[in-house]
């Protein structure tokens, strides 16, 4: 009798086990497929990246492959780096999320998008001094350090995208400011930042409403 129990517990148990294992499998299998519907369903995609290559035969300028189109855009004027070092002029290679966007207000409307939004006043700059503790942060200008006005008197910050680079954790003099702007003419080279059209920074944050991020490759 005493046998016959122990057996029937241990069926119990591995009879459980085993549902168990087929449930999380199934309710893995059910999430996937809800997940699918809601794509199909509201037109929402998984967070994708825009990718970023060297144009070839030309050191400064990349194309930049998006959904469904390849865009121009200009480069750091010291190509793309592998390690990215304060004043090298070199865009870094990697994956750049996308922090904030900052815009001026008193240009243009307010850009739609999911992603963290701020109109650019007249006192926000950037700190570029690797010496200081607010290196590689925004500050209040006039500041006592190397700094940059994100109120421009050119076109070129009128939108900005802060890229998630050297920011967690912060080194001294792995680079600062490493932004998405707008192109100058002709689409000459950056300091290190990624430049497009404002047409094509349009189709940027299009991209990026449902949590896309930039991808820089060799």
């Amino acid at each position: 009798m005493v046998a016959k129990c122990v057996l029937l517990v241990a069926s119990i148990t591995v009879s459980g086990y085993m549902f168990l294992r087929g449930a999380k499998r199934s309710y893995k299998y059910i999430d996937s497929l809800a997940k699918w519907r809601m794509e199909a369903h509201t037109g929402m995609k998984r967070p994708r990246s825009i990718v970023v290559r060297r144009a070839p035969g030309r050191p400064t300028e990349a194309r930049v492959q998006f959904s469904h189109s390849v865009r121009r855009a200009a480069i750091g004027r010291g190509g793309l780096k592998v390690i990215k070092r304060e004043g090298d002029g070199g865009t870094p290679i990697g994956a750049l999320p996308v922090r904030t966007i900052l815009y001026r207000a008193d240009r243009l409307l307010r850009p739609r998008t999911a992603l963290p939004l701020r109109a650019i006043g007249p006192r926000d700059g950037w700190c570029d001094d690797p010496s200081d503790r607010n290196y590689n942060r925004p500050v209040r200008i006039p500041y006592g350090r190397s700094s940059e006005s994100m109120m421009r008197t050119d076109a070129l910050y009128d939108i900005v995208f802060v890229l998630g680079h050297n920011d967690r954790p912060r080194v001294r003099g792995r680079g600062s400011a490493i932004f998405m702007h707008v192109a100058r003419p002709g689409y000459t080279p950056t300091e290190g930042c990624i430049a497009f059209s404002m047409k094509d920074l349009r189709a940027v944050v299009d991209e990026l409403l449902h949590g896309g991020r930039l991808l820089v490759v060799p």
